[in-house]
């Protein structure tokens, strides 16, 4: 891939992603199959003012050993060094940027179960260092392709044809193309004028029809707006968290859920996939379910822990969108989830409740923003889906019709 266009990349990444402030530190954590674009980010952050940019590099075969040898207590625990990280984070709140390249299928085979138990005993040691950071921070989330999820996209490609292929979707789909800081200036423009149309209605409920069986309602909070696109830290910062981005999201009312919803793509969580999958909630839990493919996976991430069951995200994308009508099934969240509406089990956003910067955590999940130590988007956009918004003063408006705009 040409180097001028990836520079242009991680300068977007490093100034419209994650709005490196002069003076911050960086926190970057990379798969090891780009390592020079990886290059490229910090020395983009550096030419920002950062003070010190950290990489931490991920790999998935080796979380399958940890996985495997270690003991659930060893894997349970917050090491010194860890916490002692935990403790620099809150303290000195740097941007953290989280470079993907996940192979879709490169966690099969480990062992759900140990892993699942370890990260429930081990989230009560490390929340109450999330929740410190909590809309204090600049975060971005960004994809590079990885030789084996590229070879998943394209698999009768040789390895490099795959990989320049899916460089290509990746940055298509980031808008990296002239001015990519301009371009994003102007996208983040259009989704905002969305939410301010949408938090004009005054919405009580969404009503989600689909010829698939989907028939869902979901419940509103009053205080929550839409928000979409650049985010802002408590300190002022704007940033982007998730490049590339089509969604205009709310956080729902936790218990507010009735009906089915059918999933319209596969989703690939912990480097699995779980594909052709519903579930039912009642009272705003999912009560029922069942996935065609991978269903002890679907399982695991509905009962991780008592939030988990519950939604924590309701997120508009028109069908009709750059990366639907690219035909790519991309296997990644950060890409899926942006071709089509989704929803999302577990954490819900502080920051979508109206003066949020005013109260505590604690006070925006009284009014019921829910909590969990997971947020795992599913895409339930369809070509027909249709949407309703139930109004606060009685009216039905549509939202979406045929799977866009209405």
């Amino acid at each position: 891939m040409n180097k001028t266009i990836l520079k242009q990349y991680a300068r977007l990444i490093a100034e419209a992603g994650a709005n490196v402030q002069k003076g911050q530190e960086v926190f970057i954590t990379a798969g090891l199959d780009q390592p020079d674009f990886v290059a490229m980010v910090v020395d983009a952050c550096y030419k920002r003012g950062a003070s010190r940019v950290e990489v931490e590099w991920y790999h998935q075969p080796l979380e399958k050993l940890h996985v495997r040898h270690q003991s659930l207590k060893c894997l349970s625990e917050l090491t010194d060094y860890q916490e002692a990280r935990w403790k620099h984070w809150v303290e000195k709140l740097p941007c953290r940027i989280f470079l993907d390249s996940d192979d879709p299928d490169g966690l099969k085979g480990i062992n759900q179960k140990k892993l699942t138990l370890a990260r429930q005993r081990k989230l009560p040691l490390i929340k109450g260092y999330r929740d410190q950071m909590e809309n204090k921070h600049q975060w971005c989330i960004a994809a590079v392709p990885g030789a084996a999820w590229a070879k998943k996209l394209f698999p009768d490609l040789s390895r490099h044809q795959a990989v320049e292929k899916l460089w290509a979707a990746i940055l298509a789909a980031s808008r990296v193309d002239g001015d990519p800081v301009a371009a994003w200036a102007a996208h983040n423009r259009s989704l905002a004028e969305h939410c301010a149309q949408l938090n004009a209605l005054g919405i009580d409920k969404l009503h989600y029809t689909a010829s698939n069986g989907t028939d869902l309602t979901v419940g509103m909070i009053p205080e929550a707006v839409f928000k979409g696109g650049g985010d802002t830290t408590l300190s002022g910062v704007f940033f982007n968290p998730n490049i590339p981005t089509e969604e205009c999201f709310i956080s729902p009312m936790r218990g507010a859920a009735e009906g089915v919803v059918y999933a319209s793509k596969p989703l690939s969580c912990n480097g699995q996939l779980i594909d052709r999958f519903w579930i039912r909630f009642h009272e705003g839990k999912a009560v029922e379910w069942h996935a065609d493919v991978n269903n002890e996976a679907l399982t695991h991430i509905i009962t991780m822990d008592e939030g988990s069951a519950y939604l924590g995200e309701c997120a508009l994308v028109p069908y009709d969108s750059p990366i639907q009508n690219s035909g790519l099934l991309f296997y990644n969240t950060l890409f899926d989830e942006n071709a089509a509406c989704h929803l999302a089990l577990g954490m819900g956003f502080a920051d979508t409740i109206r003066g949020f910067e005013n109260m505590t955590l604690d006070e925006c999940r009284a009014l019921g923003v829910n909590d969990s130590m997971i947020h795992v988007d599913f895409m339930i956009g369809t070509a027909d889906l249709a949407i309703d918004a139930l109004t606060r003063d009685g009216r039905t408006m549509p939202v979406f019709r045929n799977g866009n705009w209405a």
